[in-house]
């Protein structure tokens, strides 16, 4: 299918500028109501922007979320910018759209999962290693250090 249509490519890049749409919304006019989002992105993958101690305890993906509290979201064409806070930390993360993996808002039951554009996959071409969507540091308080999400139940089954 080498002079094919890529449907299944035309499908990610839209899906993928559903996120960048709804985060841009949200940069410009923040979370309506009760919608939140939880963010998972291959933490090496090309352009990816992490402190070094969430790398090194998150070496294949992480999710964040976008709630309560988090700061200067950015949102450019390729990627998006933010600032959240990790042990009461501000950080700043740096996310292209090609690294994220998956998109939930859990108020509405709506999750997006990706496949690898080879741009975001890791070094390692995707294969995991450990739990996928284990690690979630919270922005909802200062106080907290972070929580374990896991991203099944927002599956349908």
């Amino acid at each position: 299918m080498k002079d094919g249509l890529r449907y299944d490519r035309m499908v990610e890049r839209a899906l993928r500028g559903v996120v960048r749409e709804a985060l841009a919304i949200t940069a410009t006019k923040g979370l309506p109501g009760q919608h939140h989002f939880f963010i998972t992105f291959h933490t090496r993958a090309r352009d990816v922007e992490v402190p070094d101690h969430l790398a090194a305890k998150y070496p294949e993906e992480i999710t964040i979320v976008l709630q309560h509290q988090f700061w200067e979201l950015d949102v450019r064409e390729d990627a998006f910018s933010v600032t959240l806070s990790f042990h009461g930390k501000p950080e700043r993360l740096t996310v292209p759209f090609a690294a994220i993996t998956a998109f939930a808002d859990p108020s509405i039951k709506f999750l997006l999962q990706f496949q690898p554009t080879g741009q975001g996959e890791p070094p390692d071409g995707g294969k995991q290693r450990g739990a996928t969507g284990e690690a979630a540091p919270s922005a909802k308080s200062e106080n907290k250090t972070g929580e374990v999400v896991t991203l099944d139940s927002f599956r349908k089954k």
